[in-house]
């Protein structure tokens, strides 16, 4: 293998471990940011429940009201009995309380019904608002946590660009655009080796990288010319492995 290949697999030996660290401190910051966003949910939850529960209370003090009015209406019909001067005035007062009385009943049946549901909805509530106070703390100390290996990371990563920087300085200007562009599209894996079946010739030959078959003239190229050549399917650079690592293949 000549030199620029044998540069270029050292660079992407740092771009991989570049990429595996970038991965990690994905991970490390979208943990934090997913039990965030379930913090968020539940105040959201939380607020819901407490806006529902206003306004049955709300609904609640208004059909109290309502009835205490009603039931005055009942107490001064009940004292205009006694000043009824016919049966038949009697008995229209009569029928207007039991009305009364009648539509008062329903009334605090809804009462009791809102004011249980407004019991139950706080009871939701406050749940919520435990699991709130249980999540957040959960948060800080995975925040604390991720901080911690994300700093570590951190200087990983300052340390492997630090690497990939001094390995560059080894490709030729050209295959490093090459190499840059197309690592770009495979998060660091630019290269692929060749692989070899068969015995004896004639030999089938495979890209690594996509697992397409390959011409020949790729494998016959790189026997003896130091160039970049990419695959026809992928456009991976590829390269010849050794013999030994052509035979753990087979």
């Amino acid at each position: 293998m000549g030199k620029t290949l044998a540069a270029l697999l050292e660079l992407q030996s740092k771009e991989r471990q570049i990429a595996q660290i970038r991965g990690r401190l994905r991970t490390r910051r979208n943990a934090v940011t997913a039990q965030q966003k379930q913090i968020d949910q539940l105040h959201s939850d939380w607020d819901a429940f407490h806006e529902k529960s206003v306004s049955r209370r709300i609904d609640s003090d208004r059909l109290e009201l309502d009835l205490k009015s009603r039931e005055e209406q009942v107490s001064k019909l009940r004292a205009s009995l006694n000043n009824a001067k016919t049966n038949k005035e009697y008995a229209a007062i009569l029928t207007q309380i039991n009305t009364l009385k009648a539509d008062n009943s329903k009334l605090e049946e809804e009462i009791l019904k809102i004011l249980q549901e407004t019991d139950s909805v706080k009871t939701d509530a406050d749940g919520i608002r435990q699991e709130i106070q249980s999540q957040e703390k959960q948060l800080e100390e995975t925040r604390q946590s991720a901080q911690e290996e994300i700093d570590r990371l951190s200087g990983m990563l300052e340390h492997l660009q630090a690497e990939r920087r001094e390995a560059a300085k080894a490709v030729p200007p050209e295959a490093l655009a090459v190499f840059d562009r197309i690592a770009g599209n495979y998060d660091g894996d630019a290269m692929a080796p060749i692989q070899v079946h068969g015995n004896k010739p004639p030999h089938t030959y495979v890209c690594g990288g996509c697992y397409m078959s390959l011409n020949a003239e790729h494998a016959n190229a790189l026997r003896v010319k130091d160039e970049i050549r990419t695959c026809d399917n992928c456009g991976r650079i590829l390269y010849l492995p050794s013999e030994k690592q052509q035979a753990s293949v087979q």
